[in-house]
């Protein structure tokens, strides 16, 4: 593996945790740490934030692997994926404070940011929704014979629900070209995966439909991405899904807001001593990229986010007459 290839993977892992960082603060009422005069304001997030720390390497590996043609899904906890996919910070940041800038006119929040120009379909609050989604863009591409793929993330909380069984049995039966990756943080909002779940597991029941299935260490970026580079290859040629089984770990609580007690302390202190991007950071240095170098990489991100929450507090609100656009008649079936 290249050192520049390696750099850039760091580079995209380093940005989604200072972006999640910077979120989690503004949530919970203030971002002084990043200079900004708000520490004594309400939370400047709007609705919940899931966070996605301690899961970087599974966005930037898999998200590395793709065009920008290729086509994704994502999760309630989807920051990751969004940035690695290539939308823009500041407009996702103006989204989580509920400005008129942001993606989604400041409508949708943290689970429902899309930019249909990166590709990125859509994240949902709802779990496992988005696998039918990505199965049914994945059969368009077919029927239209396009050459892209569709990239669908979930947890493992969603091999529990009904898409889950729905959407692999369709997209194996139909061929489709579709990449599903389990982003097993091995709990389920507050419970572990395990004490509610029969026989093997995710990777188990991928493998249970016939659809070829790599399970990886989902804290190592390069596993993560080299996984997903043989299997975007077999399915562009025609082979049909697979199934990515990344086990990683959530080291923050459900919620931004949530200071997960309902896990063991000695869990949770193990699981940061595999923190992903200490992980790689060492990997760049020990394949001879300078010290400094790392540093100026950790900067750039630094001032990329500082600039996305500075235009996110500086954006306008929506007029109240924004409230009546892009929703659906219902009688008429028409959007307005």
């Amino acid at each position: 593996m290249e050192t520049q290839k390696l750099a850039d993977l760091y580079q995209t892992m380093f940005r989604i945790r200072e972006f999640e960082n910077a979120a989690e603060i503004a949530s919970q009422g203030g971002v002084a740490a990043w200079g900004l005069a708000a520490s004594a304001k309400p939370a400047l997030v709007r609705g919940p934030l899931h966070l996605s720390t301690g899961q970087e390497a599974v966005a930037a590996g898999v998200c590395h692997a793709l065009a920008k043609e290729d086509l994704l899904t994502s999760t309630h906890r989807g920051h990751g994926h969004t940035l690695a996919k290539g939308a823009n910070a500041s407009k996702m940041m103006c989204e989580l404070f509920g400005r008129a800038t942001g993606y989604n006119k400041g409508k949708g929040g943290s689970m429902h940011i899309a930019d249909f120009s990166v590709g990125m379909l859509g994240a949902n609050g709802v779990v496992a929704a988005g696998i039918p989604i990505a199965t049914g863009a994945a059969h368009a591409l077919k029927i239209q014979k396009k050459p892209y793929l569709v990239a669908c993330f979930f947890g493992d909380g969603a091999t529990n629900r009904g898409p889950f069984l729905e959407g692999l049995n369709w997209a194996q039966v139909y061929g489709l070209p579709v990449l599903f990756i389990c982003e097993d943080n091995r709990i389920s909002a507050t419970t572990p995966t395990k004490t509610m779940s029969a026989g093997e597991g995710a990777f188990a029941r991928a493998q249970s439909f016939g659809i070829p299935s790599i399970q990886v260490d989902g804290n190592d970026v390069l596993a993560v991405y080299e996984a997903a580079v043989k299997m975007t290859a077999e399915i562009h040629a025609g082979g049909g899904p697979r199934f990515l089984h990344a086990v990683t770990y959530r080291f923050k609580g459900h919620v931004s807001v949530d200071p997960g007690t309902y896990r063991d302390p000695k869990e949770v202190a193990a699981a940061i001593q595999n923190d992903p991007l200490v992980v790689t950071r060492n990997k760049l240095i020990a394949a001879g990229m300078p010290v400094g170098q790392v540093k100026a990489i950790e900067a750039d991100a630094q001032k990329e986010i500082a600039l996305a929450l500075a235009d996110a507090e500086a954006a306008p609100w929506p007029v109240v007459a924004d409230a009546y656009e892009d929703i659906m008649n219902t009688s008429a079936g028409v959007w307005v």
